[in-house]
């Protein structure tokens, strides 16, 4: 009875640790939690986040610039962020930002603070305009050091493998 008693405890207290990284709440290296983890295990962070990331160490960021309206921009969720080798480049190499370009509330990045602004379709948020260079075109992934500083924006939808090789080289 007793060895059924322990097992029990240990199955329940695994199941109750997976269900909190599947939900997202499992502590990382960063001192945040991600804001949404998928089922295919990528944690993606909110853009205030960035600023109170600790331990980037040699990982780079990914900001995924989309907005809601956008077909592209939900093909690149459903078909490339879900792709396998895509998943553990990123997990490896990367930290993951979701940023609503047109996202009203402001947004702190880097000491700054973003507002919204009338522009095109929706408005937009002027950190979005400024990351972009003011190309708005969705979907567009930005790619930042680990000091925050932009490499490049990469207007545009990617297959799997475009993406990966668009990774591996910068």
């Amino acid at each position: 009875m007793r060895l059924f008693l322990f097992l029990l405890t240990g199955i329940l207290s695994i199941t109750l640790f997976e269900a909190c990284n599947i939900a997202g709440a499992s502590s990382n290296n960063y001192g945040v939690t991600a804001y949404q983890t998928t089922p295919e295990g990528l944690s993606w962070y909110a853009i205030d986040d960035l600023d109170k990331m600790k331990n980037l160490k040699d990982k780079k960021v990914l900001v995924d610039l989309y907005t809601h309206w956008c077909g592209w921009c939900k093909v690149m969720d459903k078909k490339t962020f879900t792709d396998q080798e895509v998943i553990n480049y990123l997990n490896e190499n990367f930290v993951l930002v979701k940023f609503n370009a047109e996202q009203r509330e402001p947004v702190t990045f880097r000491g700054e603070t973003y507002e919204w602004m009338p522009a095109g379709r929706n408005g937009v948020n002027k950190l979005a305009f400024k990351l972009m260079s003011g190309r708005m075109g969705y979907p567009t992934l930005v790619y930042l050091d680990s000091n925050l500083d932009k490499i490049k924006s990469s207007p545009g939808y990617k297959r799997p493998d475009q993406l990966l090789a668009e990774l591996r080289v910068l």
